[in-house]
């Protein structure tokens, strides 16, 4: 399944309730949201999990659905409440839900990327707002919600693998002197978004590709984590985070030589992710 906000990509056999999903690789800046920007459009990139959505595309080969979004995490934040609304971007806005992500600019509609640099040069309207969250974020999460559903009642459980990429600054900035940074961080939201018997599966997977792996620290997950995890009803979300100094130029965004050595590690790892949902033997056909 395809559309103009996101794309389904599915295996020829659905053989696990593992699900893997990029949120925030997507790179369709149209025009008209370039012509609103303060920024111009590499910098307005600075956001962007540049090149997940082709590092984990191998999940179909091993008989999981991959969803990935083609709006810009600089359009619209998937992996946000749909009412963290910034009162400081949006006109209009009469009573909106506080918390630190919306007060650092960091809501559901950005007012800033890396740095703190402002996305738009004032305000837009609580109407385009709320088209951006009917037309790209509601359709995202009902089709989550939908693979989500179909793992759940097909297999008994559900596995959210939701990928994503780290800016290597800001793993210097978190990591004690002395101590390795970590290439991937895994966040289960300190145990309330998965089992423990899984994120230790998952996190065996990686130190077996040879990747550094943390938890939790310096991202436990966030709204989709949240939302979507509920290990007492047998869905599990775990959030991955990969260093994008493994793979790529950050000031350039653009791959490194290593790049296709990376990406091979990832498929093994995702080979053996996808294993993990393979405990029950009753499967689905693909759409």
């Amino acid at each position: 399944m395809s559309s103009t906000t996101f794309s389904v990509f599915r295996p020829t056999k659905r053989q696990t309730s593992v699900i893997f999903a990029s949120p925030h690789s997507g790179r369709v800046y149209t025009p008209s949201f370039l012509k609103q920007a303060a920024l111009d459009k590499h910098i307005i990139r600075s956001s962007e999990d540049a090149f997940v959505d082709d590092l984990f595309d191998g999940a179909t080969a091993f008989g999981a659905p991959f969803i990935v979004a083609h709006a810009p995490r600089a359009y619209i934040d998937l992996n946000r409440a749909h009412d963290e609304l910034d009162p400081a971007l949006i006109s209009g806005l009469r009573k909106s839900p506080q918390s630190a992500r919306v007060n650092s600019g960091l809501g559901v509609i950005p007012r800033v990327v890396a740095n703190g640099r402002h996305i738009y040069r004032g305000k837009i309207s609580l109407n385009e707002a709320n088209s951006r969250i009917a037309n790209y974020w509601r359709p995202y999460h009902d089709a989550l919600a939908r693979l989500i559903s179909e793992s759940t009642v097909a297999f008994g459980d559900a596995i959210l693998i939701d990928c994503h990429s780290m800016p290597n600054e800001a793993l210097v900035a978190s990591t004690r002197r002395g101590l390795t940074r970590p290439d991937v961080v895994l966040g289960d939201r300190f145990g309330g978004s998965c089992s423990p018997h899984i994120i230790d599966q998952v996190e065996a997977a990686f130190a077996k590709a040879g990747f550094n792996v943390a938890r939790n620290q310096p991202f436990a997950g966030a709204y989709i984590a949240q939302r979507y995890g509920r290990p007492a009803f047998r869905q599990h979300v775990v959030q991955v985070e990969i260093n994008r100094s493994l793979y790529m130029d950050e000031k350039q965004i653009l791959p490194l030589q290593s790049y296709p050595q990376i990406k091979s590690r990832l498929n093994k790892v995702i080979e053996e992710i996808s294993a993990i949902g393979r405990s029950m033997p009753q499967s689905i056909a693909a759409e």
